[in-house]
């Protein structure tokens, strides 16, 4: 009889964290073709429709035994409703825009699932369907974190709060696929979720129609001033936590040129508005700082900047603070600088580190 080698089973064995999506799907089914043995884990986070939900289990369930794994559904809800939405409200009342997806993939996702595989399954890997790569660095005896081939899905600005041991016990499977080549696969595969349409929006406003209608569960209308720079009143809100820096639509004034959010001033229940000039910012402070990539810098270094998901990277000079903390310097004055948000940093592909943007002073 013929016994493989313990070791090359161990190693060959890995966790795949499946939404019902058709990425991980794709993901599932890639690792699984290519030998290894593979287990599925859906995270049940809440109720509802979405492929976080209800819906995205069956779907997961589905694939499971299409690919013929065994399938566990851990139920996170605590924990998602500790660190995303308890996280999300605190931080609207407060005035910032959070992003709640950097939170979840280390807080809800990556850290328990690794723990679960570890310690329930005795397996050390876990892989996604996220667009991006990991790669080790011998000479600087890291693991890199970088940008997926594809730059139009590329996820790594959502990976910026792993840890070195996260990236160590993940794969990417998806990270050197353009979308169009995982559409393929999937129906080569002939999966069921080949030709499920793509989530367009967070879990939570999927699950609840919109973000307004997420937050109108948890805080209280609360109305308040619009108004300028100088003070003046230009009309009423219903809430600082409807708007973000840098909004343009629904704000609801009418003025001979575009007005945008340019601050949210929660103790004053106020929102400040203004031409698109006064809403750029020359610097700003970033916390929670996690150096990815590299070690932590000592002395100021030259990057390029992330601010928003879909904003582009620019120059910046970074200086390093006290405090898990760091000054960005920019090129040129940047629009739309919001607390809450995350600030990514990148040395072309590589992703050196990031953290959140804090409120200016």
């Amino acid at each position: 009889m013929y016994f493989k080698d313990v070791t090359y089973c161990l190693m060959n064995r890995v966790v795949v964290g499946l939404s019902g999506g058709v990425d991980s799907s794709v993901a599932a089914a890639t690792l699984h073709h290519q030998g290894y043995e593979v287990v599925g884990l859906t995270l049940w986070l809440m109720k509802g429709k979405g492929q976080c939900c209800s819906e995205g289990m069956v779907d997961a369930a589905f694939i499971c035994e299409q690919l013929g794994i065994p399938h566990h559904i851990v139920d996170s809800r605590d924990i998602f409703q500790t660190n995303i939405i308890d996280y999300l409200v605190s931080g609207y009342e407060a005035g910032i825009t959070p992003l709640p997806c950097s939170q979840c993939n280390k807080a809800v996702k990556f850290g328990p699932m690794l723990v679960y595989a570890r310690e329930t399954l005795g397996i050390d890997k876990i892989a996604t369907g996220h667009y991006a790569q990991i790669r080790y660095d011998e000479a600087s005896n890291r693991y890199q974190l970088l940008r997926a081939v594809d730059l139009t899905k590329d996820q790594s600005y959502f990976l910026y709060d792993l840890t070195q041991d996260l990236l160590a016990g993940s794969l990417f499977p998806l990270g050197e696929l353009k979308k169009t080549e995982t559409r393929h696969l999937a129906t080569q595969y002939n999966l069921k979720t080949a030709d499920k349409p793509e989530s367009q929006d967070l879990c939570l406003v999927e699950a609840h129609g919109s973000m307004q209608q997420f937050l109108d569960k948890y805080i209280t209308p609360n109305k308040g001033d619009i108004v300028d720079l100088d003070g003046k009143i230009l009309g009423q809100h219903n809430g600082v936590h409807n708007y973000t820096i840098g909004q343009r639509k629904g704000i609801g004034i009418a003025a001979k040129e575009p007005l945008y959010v340019i601050a949210l001033d929660s103790v004053r229940n106020r929102v400040i508005v203004g031409d698109r000039t006064k809403g750029t910012q020359p610097e700003c402070t970033v916390g929670r700082v996690n150096w990815v990539s590299i070690s932590p810098p000592t002395t100021p270094i030259q990057a390029s900047v992330q601010v928003r998901y879909r904003s582009s990277a620019v120059p910046v000079t970074v200086i390093p603070l006290e405090d898990n903390r760091m000054k960005l310097i920019f090129d040129e004055p940047q629009f739309s600088i919001t607390p809450g948000q995350a600030a990514v940093l990148y040395n072309g592909d590589i992703l050196l580190g990031g953290g959140i943007i804090e409120q200016f002073k």
